[in-house]
């Protein structure tokens, strides 16, 4: 067997810090905001999750690749293994690659894919070093360069949502519950989770208003950036708020309810990503480990009255949902549909349809 030679290329960190690693993707510079997960399986899902979009993903696990990539296949309209139809990360750094895969359901490797998506990729980089670098610094602007150097690239001065929400409304089932699903970078695991029961998913774009179309729910996805940057989805929220219908938001779904409810967001400094994130039903003695990925959180201390703590970070007790007083309205900042991850959570998906059938049935009694 010929030995493989693998290209050099450099990391190169915004506070100037540089990393030498070796080329398994495709050779070409980019530049977005360095993240590190702490994952030890997933990374088909992570590459094509929306909410990484604009970012060089950075995996601890020391060994990636040994299961290959799934083939894209489609299930009721969905890709059936990924979470969209594309990879949304920059770039992607790791340790040690496998190039050699054997998986049943792989069709290639994690290289080739990399290489056919044309997203660069380098391994041989100590990610133990460069992931205490940025808990101790903070998430920061990095880039990866071959032979032309190029600028940083800060993706949290656009609105990502944008970019990865669908264009057109898409309609999926046709069942009883009829749920209006605001795309600001949903996971198809989430929609996947919502059509196990008798629902009809009506997915729109990001800034769609939906004030006047009929339904028997709300849905706020995930998706990448600043919560902050969506001032349209925002402005929807708040006329949704004056109705009754029930209400249910997942990670930016989570912080852009709790903006339009007058709470207030802020930055990380380096992010949950990981699939054992631990957090607490407030009140209750009932913990549960979640997958999550974000870079902002909901201030604790600006939940408005109305408003209670579902959730709690077991790490830093920062805040991990939102359950309101009075109404059928309840967030979470974690992944009750993971993909991949533990699905502790999933009974939240549950909880909506309840809500569901609460609200219908009073709408048929004319309450």
């Amino acid at each position: 067997m010929n030995k493989i030679i693998y290209r050099k290329a450099r990391l190169i960190l915004e506070d100037g810090i540089t990393f030498e690693g070796k080329s398994f993707g495709h050779e070409s510079s980019t530049a977005g905001e360095i993240v590190f997960n702490t994952a030890m399986t997933g990374y088909p899902e992570s590459l094509t999750d929306p909410s990484y979009r604009g970012q060089i993903i950075v995996l601890t696990y020391p060994s990636i690749g040994n299961y290959g990539v799934p083939a894209n296949t489609i299930q009721h309209d969905l890709s059936e293994f990924f979470e969209s139809d594309q990879i949304h990360a920059k770039g992607l750094i790791i340790s040690d690659y496998s190039e050699s895969y054997n998986h049943w359901n792989a069709s290639k490797s994690l290289g080739e894919w990399l290489k056919e998506e044309k997203i660069p990729a380098l391994f041989g980089i100590d990610t133990r070093q460069l992931t205490k670098h940025i808990r101790e610094h903070g998430c920061m602007l990095a880039k990866i360069v071959f032979d032309e150097d190029l600028p940083f690239d800060d993706p949290g001065l656009r609105n990502l949502v944008s970019e990865v929400s669908t264009n057109e409304k898409i309609v999926y089932g046709n069942g009883k519950f009829k749920i209006m699903l605001v795309d600001c970078g949903v996971k198809n695991n989430i929609i996947r989770y919502l059509l196990q029961s008798d629902t009809t998913v009506i997915r729109v774009p990001w800034d769609y208003r939906f004030q006047d179309e009929k339904f028997d729910g709300l849905f706020i996805s995930n998706g990448p950036g600043d919560p902050v940057q969506c001032s349209e989805t925002i402005s929807n929220l708040k006329d949704a708020l004056q109705a009754d219908y029930p209400i249910f938001g997942i990670c930016l779904g989570h912080q852009l309810l709790a903006l339009a409810s007058g709470a207030s967001t802020y930055k990380l400094k380096f992010g949950h990503r990981s699939h054992n994130q631990p957090v607490i039903q407030v009140g209750t003695p009932h913990a549960y480990l979640t997958s999550q990925n974000h870079g902002y959180a909901v201030d604790n201390e600006s939940i408005p009255d109305d408003w209670n703590a579902y959730f709690t970070n077991l790490n830093d007790n920062s805040n991990e949902g939102l359950k309101h007083s009075t109404k059928p309205w309840f967030t979470t900042q974690f992944h009750p549909e993971a993909s991949s991850g533990p699905t502790d959570t999933s009974f939240l998906f549950g909880e909506f349809i309840g809500a569901l059938e609460g609200y219908k049935g009073k709408k048929v009694l004319g309450e």
